[in-house]
């Protein structure tokens, strides 16, 4: 059985040093992908925008700069408030946004309970499934199909 741990939240996206606008966001974990989160954002239009990328790279980014390239994320305290900042960058632009540390936190502690850091590959599932393709009289023969 696979558990999914869903967040809804209100991100800022930052526009200018003295602009934002909240967009929301879906942050989604599945146990069946423990490598992964999952972030939709719905900007208002009629397609929502999806970004994957590394756990582990969000759960360092909220106690240090994290991440090279595309997706970058880092702790940050403007006037007094705890925030993460997330930067993603794509052939279609750029985007940093600001996203309220507790909840994210909360949530990033939640797939941590789920899936503990250094667990990810002990999923039975693959295991299970290797088994069945190597056991005596599981294979299929030669030109047999599938059932």
């Amino acid at each position: 059985m696979h558990t999914i741990i869903e967040r809804e939240l209100d991100l800022q996206l930052v526009l200018s040093p003295e602009r934002s606008v909240p967009v929301p966001a879906r942050l989604v974990y599945r146990s069946d992908d423990p490598y992964a989160v999952h972030i939709t954002f719905h900007l208002g239009s009629d397609v929502p925008v999806h970004w994957t990328f590394a756990r582990d790279l969000l759960v360092e980014g909220v106690f240090r700069p994290s991440g090279e390239g595309d997706v970058r994320v880092w702790p940050a305290k403007p006037a007094g408030r705890n925030i993460i900042c997330l930067s993603l960058r794509s052939p279609d632009g750029e985007a940093l946004l600001h996203v309220p540390a507790v909840p994210l936190s909360a949530w990033l502690e939640r797939t941590l309970r789920v899936v503990p850091p250094g667990t990810e590959g002990d999923s039975g599932d693959v295991e299970d499934e290797l088994r069945g393709l190597l056991i005596p009289g599981r294979a299929e023969e030669p030109g047999e199909a599938a059932s």
